[in-house]
């Protein structure tokens, strides 16, 4: 859905079905005639910048297909993508950082799009220091390394209640984003199978067994708001908080 080899009006149609939305309410949407979208979905019209920048607005697209799309109607991308590390994004980086080191001693990671570890404070290190080498080889994808066999699973006392979550989680960037990596990662972790009821908790809860306790965690997502660089916009931090006494008191001492 992202490939800019694709003509404009096929890209404009598979995003507008993503989002289940007939020509008409689109076309009501961004205020222009159900006759201009057939046309442009059809190839018979060209949509100029700002019309492009509308219908993504409408269609609430990714700024990595934004730029796609622009492309494929002749136009030059709108948003940067720069590396973390590149200058450019040094104020981001430091405010990640901020972030991370803020949260010790509870764990938190920051990850790209597909789940990929990017940074991550020192108290994760220890809740995954026994993964196999294969698991925690950059770049470490922490979906992978929770939901695989010889990963953290074992060690999660709720793992079908997780795994539900998490899966639950995955299938809503898809719908949202169409990745296609996503949608592999989705079937690798068996997403086809049926998913697990959730448990009794208001808010999903990682119990996890470190050694001989149990940490209870419940996790929030924080994401740079309103970003014009692609790798920001692709970028969350995602932070663990204590769900009972006994596992703040057992952070705050080390584990």
């Amino acid at each position: 859905m992202q490939s800019p080899t694709r003509p404009i009006g096929t890209l404009l149609r598979q995003w507008r079905e993503q989002r289940h939305m007939s020509q008409l309410a689109l076309a009501a949407t961004a205020n222009i005639s159900t006759k201009h979208v057939s046309f442009l979905e059809s190839g018979r019209a060209t949509p100029s910048r700002d019309m492009v920048l509308k219908l993504a607005d409408v269609l609430s697209i990714p700024l990595r297909a934004r730029n796609a799309l622009l492309l494929a109607a002749g136009h030059a991308p709108m948003y940067s993508q720069h590396p973390l590390d590149a200058p450019e994004l040094a104020s981001a980086r430091r405010a990640i950082d901020l972030l991370l080191a803020g949260h010790e001693p509870y764990p938190a990671i920051a990850i790209d799009r597909h789940w990929n570890l990017v940074a991550a404070n020192r108290a994760f290190a220890p809740l995954v220091s026994d993964l196999p080498a294969r698991l925690r080889e950059p770049p470490m994808n922490v979906l992978r390394a929770s939901l695989a066999p010889d990963g953290l699973w074992p060690r999660i006392v709720n793992a079908a209640e997780w795994r539900a979550h998490v899966l639950q989680r995955l299938q809503q960037q898809i719908d949202a984003s169409a990745d296609p990596v996503l949608v592999a990662l989705h079937a690798e972790l068996g997403g086809g199978r049926a998913v697990a009821a959730h448990g009794t908790d208001l808010v999903a809860t990682l119990r996890l067994r470190v050694g001989d306790v149990v940490l209870s965690f419940l996790s929030t997502t924080t994401i740079f708001g309103s970003p014009v660089d692609v790798t920001l916009s692709e970028l969350a931090i995602e932070s663990f908080f204590p769900a009972d006494p006994a596992t703040a008191e057992a952070l705050r001492h080390g584990g």
